[in-house]
């Protein structure tokens, strides 16, 4: 099972910015992730940092996708646009 670790978190007036490590037995991939604060308060119900959004978010893409396939850089509501249930598994 991959690793996932939050490497450095950057808050900013309108959210985070995450550079998120994934390391397994072949090798490591880093990723910067934008996290909206919009997105945060719908998914969390706070407006909290969202370190357990971008671990549980990267839990469900290795989930379905290597960590290679992973984008390098994305805006999280992108997981949505290849995953339509990304956001429903989420409010769990």
């Amino acid at each position: 099972m991959a690793d996932i670790k939050i490497y450095k978190k950057l808050q900013n007036d309108s959210g985070w910015e995450y550079t998120v490590r994934v390391k397994d037995d072949n090798g490591q991939t880093e990723h910067l992730v934008t996290v909206p604060l919009t997105t945060t308060q719908k998914l969390t119900g706070t407006d909290t940092d969202p370190d357990e959004l971008v671990i549980k978010s990267f839990e469900f893409l290795l989930a379905r996708e290597k960590k290679e396939s992973i984008l390098q850089k994305f805006d999280i509501n992108e997981i949505g646009t290849y995953f339509s249930e990304w956001e429903k598994e989420m409010l769990k």
